[in-house]
């Protein structure tokens, strides 16, 4: 009987990963998710090429997955015996996910009242301790740092460089599927870990040889929670978009530095741009994504409109699916749905054949 070859980011991209022999090499599949070319949006979104990169279909429905492997890997091969993390409910998913599979317990401190139902039933699933904290998820997040410093707990949001380094593999597939990096990578932003590990990603492929250039990263936050637009935290952060729903990133200055160095932008779009992408997305290219996967579209219609974008090849990072905030899909989507007998003649003139 043949072996399949092993998959996941630890697998494939080990050689560009901090890790060693005594690392394990765990895995749910994760990573090389697939770049699936725009068959409608390109157009409004002026561009020659727009393509979006699936993250949604890592194991848990985010991208997450791809950073996550690595630092519950590191976490365990340090002799954790537990991980935590604060969530607007993906991290949560992911961390739950690959701590039940190396059989290590997993605490997660979540806003209350914040989280989408579909991230919280599969941290539910996957049996890890949830702490509903009073408080939002900056609040989360500074309790778990304080907590974790405390206690022999690994903390693994994207304060921790190897979810940076796991995430970072993603710039890499980019390159490699299309011959070289996008003159735009689109992005939403929350706690700003993405960004900062994609543009390090595209960094180290120019530096080797994979691209021939660093692509302008745009990143895109909901207006109602835009600290890095305003360029001051945002103490009672708002916004449909619940995975980022952040008034004070982690990852600030490798945000802003990415933002800069590359010659990009970072803008906000309100919720209204973000469920109009949000719905064009899935009726015009069959890509049911989050509605926080959609800003990085919304930001992109929106320079289209206002004339800032002229032609060029772009990426926009689809984070996660559409699955994970099923509440949000029920408001905004209406049925079409007409009754019939159940019989040839009743469906035929329902139909109007």
């Amino acid at each position: 009987m043949t072996t399949p070859p092993p998959r996941g980011v630890l697998h494939r991209w080990g050689s560009v990963l901090p890790i060693g022999p005594e690392t394990p090499r765990i895995s749910l599949g994760e990573g090389d998710t697939p770049l699936v070319r725009s068959a409608h949006l390109e157009r409004l979104a002026g561009l020659d090429e727009l393509w979006f990169k699936l993250e949604m279909c890592n194991p848990t429905g985010s991208f997450k997955d791809r950073g996550m492997v690595v630092a519950v890997a590191k976490a365990v091969e340090s002799g954790a015996k537990a991980i935590m993390c604060a969530s607007t409910g993906n991290t949560s998913a992911s961390a739950a996910a690959y701590a039940a599979h190396c059989g290590i317990e997993s605490f997660v401190l979540v806003p209350g009242g914040k989280v989408a139902a579909g991230k919280l039933a599969q941290a539910i699933a996957f049996g890890t301790k949830i702490i509903e904290v009073d408080g939002n998820f900056d609040e989360a997040l500074t309790a778990a740092r304080a907590l974790t410093d405390r206690h022999p707990i690994a903390l693994v949001n994207s304060v921790n460089p190897y979810r940076i380094q796991g995430q970072k593999t993603a710039a890499y597939e980019v390159c490699d599927a299309l011959g070289d990096a996008p003159d735009i990578l689109a992005i939403p932003v929350g706690n700003a870990g993405n960004i900062t590990a994609y543009w390090k990603g595209f960094g180290e492929c120019a530096e080797t040889g994979r691209a021939t250039l660093h692509p302008k990263m745009y990143g895109f936050q909901a207006a109602g929670a835009a600290p890095l637009v305003s360029g001051h935290p945002v103490e009672h952060p708002e916004t449909v978009a619940s995975a980022i729903r952040i008034g004070n990133p982690a990852s600030w200055t490798g945000a802003t530095s990415a933002r800069d160095e590359s010659g990009g932008l970072i803008e906000a779009v309100t919720d209204d741009e973000i469920l109009d992408a949000y719905k064009l997305l899935a009726s015009k290219e069959g890509l049911f994504c989050e509605p926080a996967s959609a800003a990085s579209v919304a930001g992109l219609l929106k320079l289209a409109r206002a004339g800032r974008i002229a032609g060029g090849r772009a990426v926009a990072i689809l984070t996660g699916n559409g699955l994970k905030d099923p509440d949000t899909a029920v408001r905004t989507y209406t049925a079409d749905v007409t009754k019939a007998a159940a019989t040839l003649e009743g469906v035929e003139r329902a139909l109007g054949l």
